[in-house]
């Protein structure tokens, strides 16, 4: 029966209960500040790039379409009944998205950092490298996914070659890997692509008829990383040149008028690269700052970092092996969303204020947006479709032959030449965490057990049809509304001591 008929059907002897877990509070998007503002604002920024000649590309106004549904029980939802006590829970739909999206990007950041510490990154020192791009190349790899693809080759095999080196091996008797999780975003909200790269701290060696052998290295010096940053820095700008994206001079470089061809978004891109205001009468001027701390003296130098030519290495953060708790906090960091939702306020003057994760060198500690600019950045951090943002390298790569014997899940090719064997069971294909798996991994909170009798709950139907969504969520109201306060259970105690009060 179709779930819309199972939802309308013949009346039931009692109306469903309805649950919600101790712990736990349904998102409610509607009453997030960032919520409204989109609501309000979006259709009038619309509206301008349009009549701009401008329009907002296909995919950006999805995005911001189903952020708007994201969450809304009024937008459709599943039904789940406990299956003991019949008590019911509604579970709103959500976007799936991989823009701004608070939910979906806490969601997916939970699901990648499981992936990775549980599946994919091994009990071996880990390490990750930082890159931090110059301005120019940051808008070229925001605008055109296939040159961003060439630019993380070259540096993985920088880095990659740092490490045999340092293993005293060569890539004909020996691997390294690393996963790659490219961030679009700042902590200004600004556009700003850079790579993070989780690397095994060293190289496997392997002949191919026993299980590979890992060799460490030790953490790079000072002097190793200015000259890897240099190299970085030499090969990419020769890459660029040959393919006609950049040109060089004796003294500076600058991007290449390539085809002529102007993206829609590329003055939205551009404006946010740069820190600067892109719609309204102050477009192009800098963005309004607060100064709340005292600046900071410029310095010198950092540990496990190094600059050269506008690039930025860092590699100041090492994982032993048994720290994988510590593991899956990178991975969250650098699998984070764009958009942190509690440093958002609305001014009184109807601006937006926006906190740094941390303070500028010159005390810098907010941000101050006009509405239609807070749109038009978000605007800018939409990803282009089919731009994957995490990628794997080396013997994490899907059909590396060393794949399966280094990784926890033991899932790989296995190599071209590779028989199967029958008396080896296969591995089952990685399945993605559920909801309720993700809010028990992140939060310990148990969301497919129902608080009244610890029964389990099941999914009964997804409700889409707007009139069944109205009749359920007003009687749901009504349910809330009359519903007496959970008492809590009748616990067996032993009597009071003697002489105490009760």
């Amino acid at each position: 029966m179709h779930a819309a008929a199972a939802a309308a059907g013949a009346p039931r002897a009692r109306a469903p209960a309805f649950i919600d877990p101790p712990g736990y509070a349904r998102h409610r998007p509607e009453t997030t500040l960032l919520y409204q503002l989109v609501e309000q604002h979006y259709p009038v920024f619309r509206e301008l790039r349009a009549e701009a000649g401008r329009p907002l590309p296909d995919y950006v106004e999805a995005e911001f379409d189903a952020y708007l549904k994201c969450g809304r029980l009024e937008e459709g939802f599943l039904r789940l009944r406990c299956e003991q006590c019949h008590a019911e829970k509604l579970v709103a739909f959500s976007c799936k998205k991989r823009g701004f999206c608070p939910s979906c990007g806490a969601r997916r950041m939970a699901e990648t950092a499981a992936l990775l510490a549980d599946e994919i990154l091994p009990e071996r020192p880990l390490r990750q490298w930082v890159l931090s791009l110059p301005m120019a190349l940051r808008f070229l790899l925001a605008t055109r996914p296939a040159v961003l693809s060439a630019v993380l080759g070259v540096v993985y095999r920088a880095i990659s070659g740092h490490l045999l080196r340092g293993a005293r091996l060569t890539r004909r008797d020996a691997h390294t890997g690393a996963v790659t999780l490219i961030q679009r975003f700042g902590s200004a909200l600004n556009l700003n692509v850079h790579l993070h790269m989780i690397f095994v701290d060293g190289a496997y060696r392997s002949d191919g008829s026993a299980p590979p052998v890992f060799h460490p290295v030790p953490a790079p010096t000072t002097a190793e990383l200015q000259a890897l940053v240099q190299r970085i820095a030499e090969r990419l700008g020769r890459m660029l040149e040959r393919r006609g994206l950049i040109e060089r001079d004796a003294e500076r470089a600058w991007l290449s008028g390539g085809t002529g061809e102007v993206g829609a978004l590329d003055d939205l891109i551009g404006h946010s690269i740069t820190y600067r205001i892109a719609v309204g009468p102050r477009a192009g001027q800098k963005v309004f700052t607060l100064q709340s701390v005292a600046a900071q003296p410029e310095q010198a130098g950092r540990d496990g970092a190094a600059e050269a030519g506008g690039f930025s290495l860092h590699a100041g953060l090492a994982i032993q092996p048994g720290e994988r708790a510590k593991l899956e906090r990178l991975c969250r960091y650098v699998s984070r969303p764009p958009v942190a939702t509690e440093r958002l306020a609305l001014m009184p003057s109807g601006q937006v204020r926006y906190q740094l994760k941390t303070p500028y060198r010159d005390g810098t500690t907010h941000l101050v947006l006009e509405p239609l600019d807070l749109m038009a950045r978000l605007a800018a951090l939409v990803p282009p479709p089919r731009m994957h943002l995490t990628r794997y390298h080396g013997v994490f790569a899907p059909h590396s032959r060393l794949r399966a014997a280094i990784t926890p899940a033991g899932r790989g090719a296995g190599g071209k030449g590779a028989k199967p064997d029958a008396e080896v069971p296969a591995v089952p294909k990685h399945v993605a965490m559920s909801w309720a798996q993700r809010l028990k991994r992140v939060f310990a909170i148990e969301i497919d057990t129902c608080v009244r009798c610890q029964g389990r709950l099941r999914v009964i139907a997804s409700i889409e049809e707007p009139e069944v969504i109205a009749r359920i969520l007003a009687h749901r109201e009504r349910s809330l509304d009359t519903a007496e306060p959970e008492r809590a259970p009748i616990v067996a105690r032993a009597p009071p001591r003697q002489g105490r009060l009760l």
